[in-house]
């Protein structure tokens, strides 16, 4: 996967929280639709985490060729 491609996806990932957090009705968050958009933002953060230890594990790579 090209390195423009997983920074894109990290950005639409973060977009999504932005959004799923304006679906949070913070009187009762955990109710109706309150609970997929916490899902939702869960689901987003661990998108971002998988995509950074992938770029991470792209650089080491990179250095482990370059020896």
């Amino acid at each position: 996967m090209n390195k423009i491609l997983t920074i894109i996806l990290i950005f639409l990932a973060i977009a999504l929280v932005g959004y799923n957090v304006t679906l949070i009705d913070f009187n009762n968050p955990l109710e109706g639709n309150s609970v997929i958009a916490l899902i939702g933002i869960l689901a987003a953060l661990c998108a971002i985490v998988i995509l950074l230890i992938f770029l991470t594990s792209k650089k080491i790579q990179k250095k482990i060729d370059e020896d």
